[in-house]
Order: structure tokens, then sequence, then C-alpha cells
């Protein structure tokens, strides 16, 4: 079946993993979602991943979902904001602070895929892709 918005279904697979309190969530293998995926891992919302380029027609991303003591998962709310039907650009100072700055948004700039803050301090703007919290 073929994906019409690979991030919505990356951010699909994630929070549904998160809802069944799975471990392992299997995600289809993109540089874009690599990125998301590295970035998630920098910032602390997952415990740990691993790229496997070679299983299956296009490869895999594993990713081990991180939970505090309570068996809570650290990803309480992630949703997309930029999609194919409305795209939404911010130029650096535009670009949104999620939960007070407790959250992140993902932001797609000529230099990359980077968090809002680090967008703001490289004094950029883009595609505003998602928001982590």
């Amino acid at each position: 079946m073929a994906v019409t918005d690979p991030i919505a279904d990356y951010l699909t697979r994630i929070r549904n993993g998160n809802m069944a309190r799975q471990r392992i969530v299997e995600i289809p293998y993109s540089n874009l979602k690599k990125n998301m995926t590295e970035i998630l891992y920098d910032q602390g919302y997952i415990h740990r991943y691993k790229v496997e380029k070679d299983k299956g027609p296009q490869g895999k991303i594993t990713i081990a979902l991180k939970y505090n003591g309570k068996n809570e998962p650290v990803i309480k709310k992630l949703g997309r904001i930029s999609r194919p039907g409305l795209r939404k650009y911010a130029g650096a100072g535009d670009i949104p602070r999620i939960l007070n700055n407790l959250g992140i948004c993902i932001v797609s700039t000529n230099k990359g895929l980077m968090t809002g803050k680090q967008a703001k301090a490289q004094n950029v703007g883009g595609e505003v892709l998602c928001y982590v919290y």
C-alpha cells in the first residue's frame, strides 16, 4: 500500500507504539525518517534506534521507545504541523515554541533537519514538520 504522507505514518507508528506500551517500533527506512529519529534520540525522547538498510525492499528503522519509572511514555504528544495539502513555513523569528520550550518542533531547513531552537540559533527558517513533547 502506498503511503501518501510518510511523516504522518512515522509519527502514527510511534504514537500507536506508545499507546500500546510497546518497547520496539519498526518503521520503513528513508533518509528523512532517519534524520527525525536522530533528533528524537539526541533530545532524549527515544531510548535507542538501529538502522537496517538491507531488511526488506527499502530497509527499516527499529526504534526502542522510552518510558519513565511508572511505565508512562516519555513522549506525551506528537503531531504533524505541515502536511502535503497545507505546507507551513516559518521564518527564523516565527518558529513556534512548543509547551514554553519544554517540547521541540522539527524544522526542515536548507541546512538540514533540526529542532526549532537550533534553527533560531542559526537564524534560518523552513518548513515546520511536527512537534513533540
